[in-house]
């Protein structure tokens, strides 16, 4: 069984035993998740109704992305400006999809 989820502002595919990377869920290494805002959820070609389904999560890190460099310059004003960022994760395996709430 396949479900859609939403969370962090975007959409996952997800199934028992898949990992996934989400913008960052309070929470720490061990600890169990529900993800409810489930947008779709099916097995092979039928659909299911998505009332009340939830799909289950195991947190199994919390970790950062790869610095991302912003760098702002005007050319002919000795304007320079460097900045960096780094993203919070966390990383989800699915532990079950379809559980009722």
């Amino acid at each position: 069984m396949f479900a859609i989820v939403r969370t962090g502002g975007k959409q996952y595919r997800v199934a028992a035993g898949d990992k996934i990377v989400v913008e960052k869920i309070a929470g720490n290494a061990g600890d169990t998740v529900k993800l409810d805002d489930v947008l779709l959820a099916g097995e092979g070609a039928d659909l299911k109704a998505t009332k009340g389904l939830t799909v289950s999560a195991e947190i199994i890190a919390q970790a950062k992305a790869e610095k991302v460099i912003v760098f702002k310059k005007r050319r002919r004003h000795n304007y320079r400006r460097k900045n960096g960022h780094r993203q919070q994760h966390t990383i989800l395996k699915i532990t079950a999809v379809g559980a009722a709430a």
